[in-house]
């Protein structure tokens, strides 16, 4: 099947960009959002420093010193890049938001009304610099992927000629957040190995010998690279009783109001979808204010979306519809939201895990209904669950996010981190650390030495917690924290020790953190069960 005639537009280094609108950082300063403590994305003047994506903080903060980190946030990113699709909207009808920082529009008949393709794109981007003020780049091809790689050079791509121009790309272009799959990582390092370099070279395989070697995933990125159709050929229109409707009373005027009701729509709209085999690619969402104002956005994804990606996609755009200027912004509260699946695919694209049936997966539906009922009683924060991320001390490497939110990390944990406590954990660990005393055998309090060593062996500690003496220890596991920034830096001294406690005889384990400033002291961070 051809693929469509599209025309994207795409802002380069988008999630910096959002993030310097929100902080007002000037855009001549380096700067770099980063995810799981590695570079999502940098701007310009980061990149003359030699900072690239996927990079290290560390490494990165060391070729720029003055490089400005912003921590990743779809939520952000999404409601700050509303008023750029809006402003695409005025020109061009049928926007699709396809990630933050880039959306497509069919080309045909705005390209028409315009007197042609580049006329088109000529007005999109004077339309984007002059409300907004927001750069873009616009490319045009047969299809969604060629389309956005041609966004990347600022091209405009004959009809019929998509895959000549693809064929000489890299298989890594494959990588497209929002048009690849999950698994294209791994299908991108499998095909450079097999010599496959080349975006032709894929393509002069025959599909069924890539869907032989590669299964589904390899299916979808030989389309891709053959620019054909994207979608499964099977794509069906769903029943128009799919679409749910919400009121609500009182309206709502906070994003945190709404992203409550965004999780039960998002929960009714699956369960509707899943009842009729279905699954849902592209969402439409509406939404109405008393006083007559409509809002409608069109989001599409690469996969079938779960409960979870329709409330974020609900949540984010309710957020962009009630941040913008005022000018555009709901004049009030918003009173009626609605959801429409406008594509879908089979259900089948969304299956249980192995070991997960029907039974686990009813029972998983249920807590999470009842831990968002919680929420909506005591706030979002009163339902996390605990996510390992990479750190050194035990209140590093656990983060408590949310019910409902994206677990993701910050830190990758699969890093060296110098200084990282040994396994295992403490049982407990202190919200808020409890001083103590730790001393040696002649009563002198033990200190850390220049070399990070410490001045005596442990023989007592004394704290409010527990005390008693010590019959065994190790340690120390240093840290240097911020060692770039004389002025904020600071070493950190962790030790375990084990604890004879005077009064009742029992041993206890005791985690103790030492922090070199200008008054420093020993801390019970943590107990050990």
């Amino acid at each position: 099947m051809s693929a469509p005639r599209l025309l994207v537009v795409w802002c380069p280094d988008w999630p910096v960009v959002a993030a310097g609108q929100a902080t007002g950082v000037p855009v001549h300063i380096p700067a770099a959002v980063l995810s799981a403590n590695r570079v999502l994305a940098c701007s310009a003047q980061a990149r003359g420093n030699g900072i690239r994506r996927g990079m290290r903080r560390r490494q990165a903060q060391g070729r720029c010193p003055e490089l400005v980190v912003f921590d990743d946030d779809p939520a952000r990113d999404a409601a700050l890049f509303e008023p750029v699709a809006a402003a695409v909207e005025e020109l061009a009808v049928g926007v699709e938001v396809i990630r933050s920082g880039v959306v497509a529009v069919p080309a045909r008949g705005s390209a028409r009304y315009f007197g042609g393709e580049r006329d088109l794109a000529e007005r999109l981007i004077d339309q984007l610099a002059s409300s907004t003020g927001v750069e873009c780049q616009i490319g045009i091809a047969d299809g969604l992927f060629a389309a956005l790689l041609a966004a990347h050079r600022s091209v405009v791509v004959a009809e019929g000629a998509s895959a000549e121009f693809l064929a000489p790309l890299s298989v890594s272009e494959l990588d497209q957040p929002g048009i690849a799959g999950q698994g294209c990582a791994e299908l991108i390092d499998l095909l450079n190995r097999l010599g496959l370099s080349t975006l032709g070279e894929f393509a002069e395989i025959p599909e069924r010998e890539v869907a032989a070697r590669f299964g589904t995933e390899g299916v979808r990125a030989h389309r891709l690279a053959n620019a054909t159709q994207e979608r499964p050929l099977d794509r069906r229109r769903p029943p128009p009783d799919l679409s749910i409707t919400q009121h609500l009373d009182p309206p709502v005027e906070r994003v945190d109001a709404a992203a409550f009701v965004a999780r039960g729509l998002a929960e009714r709209l699956h369960a509707g979808l899943a009842s009729r085999g279905f699954a849902c690619t592209r969402l439409n969402i509406t939404a109405s204010t008393e006083h007559g104002e409509q809002f409608s956005r069109m989001w599409r994804c690469a996969e079938p979306l779960t409960p979870a990606g329709i409330a974020d996609r609900v949540r984010w755009q309710l957020d962009g519809w009630l941040r913008i200027g005022k000018g555009d912004r709901p004049s009030s509260g918003i009173q009626t939201l609605h959801l429409e699946p406008a594509e879908v695919v089979l259900g089948s694209e969304l299956q249980l895990g192995l070991w997960h049936g029907a039974e686990q997966a009813a029972a998983a539906e249920r807590a999470g209904r009842a831990l968002v009922r919680v929420q909506g009683l005591l706030g979002e924060q009163s339902a996390g669950t605990p996510v390992v991320q990479g750190g050194r001390g035990p209140t590093e490497r656990v983060r408590l996010v949310p019910w409902g939110t994206e677990r993701s990390v910050r830190d990758d944990p699969e890093l060296p981190w110098p200084g990282r406590l040994p396994s295992p954990s403490p049982a407990t660990v202190l919200v808020t650390p409890e001083p103590a005393v730790l001393r040696d055998t002649g009563g002198a309090e033990i200190e850390l030495t220049a070399r990070g060593e410490l001045s005596a062996a442990p023989h007592v500690v004394r704290s409010g917690w527990v005390t008693g003496l010590v019959s065994d220890w190790a340690g120390p596991w240093l840290v240097d924290q911020r060692w770039w920034a004389p002025e904020r830096a600071a070493l950190l001294a962790r030790v375990q020790v084990v604890l004879t406690e005077e009064e009742t005889g029992t041993q206890t384990a005791l985690l103790l953190l030492r922090a070199e400033h200008d008054s420093p002291q020993w801390m019970v961070e943590g107990v050990y069960d």
